[in-house]
């Protein structure tokens, strides 16, 4: 099973971390269990900084090699080296064959540890447990029948973006491939407080896999760079560069070793999100940069920064960030880019989960990129993460929101992929302005309803920054 984290409005268009697939019975377990609730820490405990990663319907790929790649000397054998239970991987042992009862058995699983009432319906877990007695008193009697089953216990939740996805519509998120070279990252704890960035994801026979990383990899370095210390975006930001190039990843295999050195050409599949020119305003005497952004992939950051420097050189005095019709896309590029406006220390969102290990406060971590006014356009199509953003830049006065009240979409999903590669979103957690305002179902005002003057933008944004937050 693979999780990965998502926010959007009405069509699934977004995905984040995930978590292996376990080597499980046909039928959950409590180790099943496990792993679920391990692949939920992950996402809304790392930050929401994780890479996304989709398959095809086909089954994981946990092993492979490649006569290119240099082992290293493994950990010589007085040194005690113990495995992770989670990143165990049976090299020999065959994947088992999903059953239809234990598939649904599975979604049934996924909701029960990480389902979070948004109070659309009040969610009763005594009558959760009813349909798992009624799931293992049933004879389900074909794959079709299984999802069908799934499809009814999903929508007795009440909540419209808690739904199931068939082999197909999983496998179409690929676009959402953070790193370019088709794997999906995790933040682990190490056994001395440190972070591991491991690979808890492969695409079958994508670049990574046919250059021989393998299942459960943890990323030493990135093109001679030690990523010690980094997140996952991070680390995933490194490995992007130009389709077709290559980079190279030093890995270590489990945690006994070996170390090998891997040369894996990039194959991207997001298309550029974004748009940008310069215009002149005030007769020619100043140019603002305008910045269309159409959602949030993969490439999202990346190409906006690169917009950004570029108007800025061009001499732009104020930047428009067009977010109107965006509904979404990943939740870290979201995050990533309102922290390329904010100055260090300052909030970006507030999460919400079902437990209150899962409440984080994101805060941007570096200096601000631009320090012009920027005008945020906004209407009923902008939502998720292009609240997410908006809010940021609104709540902490570094830019004015012009149009229509925003979508509304302030829920968190997690993306489950189950044994036969169909998968379940589930809505595991919800987010809140740096103002505290819960955008879920409320949106944000705008500051204007039309495009105000130029000298309007900067007395406003002047007073914001002397009036008490929150």
């Amino acid at each position: 099973m693979r999780v990965l984290l998502v926010s959007n409005t009405t069509t699934l268009s977004l995905s984040s971390p995930p978590s292996p697939k376990p080597l499980a019975p046909s039928r959950l377990g409590p180790n099943s269990i496990h792993w679920a609730k391990k692949a939920l820490i992950g996402a809304l405990g790392g930050a929401l900084s994780l890479g996304l990663l989709v398959s095809s319907p086909a089954s994981l790929a946990f092993e492979s090699s490649s006569p290119s790649s240099i082992p290293a000397q493994p950990p010589p054998p007085s040194e005690y080296c113990k495995e992770d239970e989670g990143d165990v991987i049976a090299e020999s042992a065959p994947e088992p064959v999903a059953t239809n009862e234990g598939i649904v058995e599975e979604a049934w699983e996924i909701v029960n540890d990480s389902f979070l009432d948004t109070g659309r319906r009040s969610w009763l877990p005594e009558n959760w447990q009813m349909k798992k007695e009624d799931i293992r008193t049933s004879s389900i009697k074909s794959r079709s029948k299984a999802h069908d089953m799934i499809k009814r216990m999903l929508a007795s939740l009440g909540d419209p973006y808690t739904r199931f996805l068939s082999p197909d519509e999983f496998s179409k998120m690929a676009r959402y491939d953070m790193s370019g070279i088709g794997i999906n990252l995790r933040e682990v704890p190490g056994d001395n407080g440190d972070v591991k960035v491991k690979v808890l994801g492969l695409l079958l026979d994508g670049p990574a896999h046919a250059a021989g990383v393998r299942q459960g990899d943890e990323i030493l370095a990135v093109n001679g760079v030690d990523v010690k210390g980094k997140s996952a975006f991070e680390v995933s930001s490194l490995i992007q560069g130009p389709n077709e190039t290559y980079v190279t990843i030093k890995v270590k295999h489990g945690n006994c070793g070996p170390i090998q050195s891997i040369d894996v050409q990039r194959q991207l599949v997001a298309r550029t999100p974004v748009f940008y020119r310069l215009e002149p305003i005030e007769n020619g005497t100043r140019s603002v940069g305008y910045l269309r952004l159409k959602e949030f992939n993969a490439l999202a950051r990346k190409d906006l920064v690169i917009a950004m420097k570029r108007l800025q050189d061009m001499g732009a005095s104020f930047f428009i960030l067009d977010l109107r019709d965006n509904r979404g896309g990943l939740v870290q590029a979201g995050i990533e880019i309102a922290k390329l406006f904010l100055n260090e220390g300052e909030t970006v969102i507030y999460t919400v989960g079902k437990d209150p290990q899962y409440q984080q406060n994101i805060v941007a971590d570096t200096a601000p990129l631009i320090k012009a006014p920027v005008i945020v356009l906004v209407n009923n199509n902008t939502a998720s993460a292009s609240e997410i953003v908006a809010s940021a830049l609104h709540d902490n006065c570094k830019g004015v929101l012009v149009g229509d009240r925003t979508f509304g979409k302030g829920l968190i999903q997690s993306v489950f992929e189950l044994q036969d590669g169909s998968g379940v979103v589930v809505t595991v957690g919800k987010y809140v302005t740096p103002n505290h305002k819960d955008i879920n179902g409320n949106g944000i005002e705008p500051d204007y309803p039309n495009f105000p003057g130029w000298g309007d933008i900067t007395q406003r944004l002047s007073q914001c920054s002397t009036l008490p937050r929150g």
